[in-house]
């Protein structure tokens, strides 16, 4: 994986599926972005799964995109483990750790 392996994941229900079956949409949105470039702002790996949602109409909806995938593991998305939420979360709070220390020290 370009940004390292996955730290969190949604699971998703297959009773909600659509259109075309799971296996298929994931095989053709795998097949769409096979030869693309992924990036950290535009076509990304939420990108993908959305195209895959979209094919199979997942939840009745056809318009998702990275965005909603983001905020649905923000809301939905459970943690690999002890080491995923400490891959998510420590670097952040380390950066806001030192910025107080030297607010409040300094």
């Amino acid at each position: 994986m370009a940004f390292g392996d996955p730290t969190k994941y949604w699971q998703l229900d297959v009773s909600k599926v659509q259109d075309v079956p799971w296996d298929e949409a994931v095989m053709k949105a795998s097949q769409e972005y096979r030869n693309r470039m992924h990036n950290l702002c535009c076509d990304n790996c939420h990108s993908h799964v959305a195209y895959a949602l979209n094919l199979m109409q997942y939840d009745g909806k056809s318009n998702w995109n990275m965005v909603h995938i983001a905020v649905y593991l923000l809301l939905y998305g459970k943690y690999t483990g002890i080491g995923g939420f400490l891959k998510t979360w420590l670097p952040f709070l380390l950066i806001v750790a030192v910025f107080l220390i030297f607010v409040f020290v300094f």
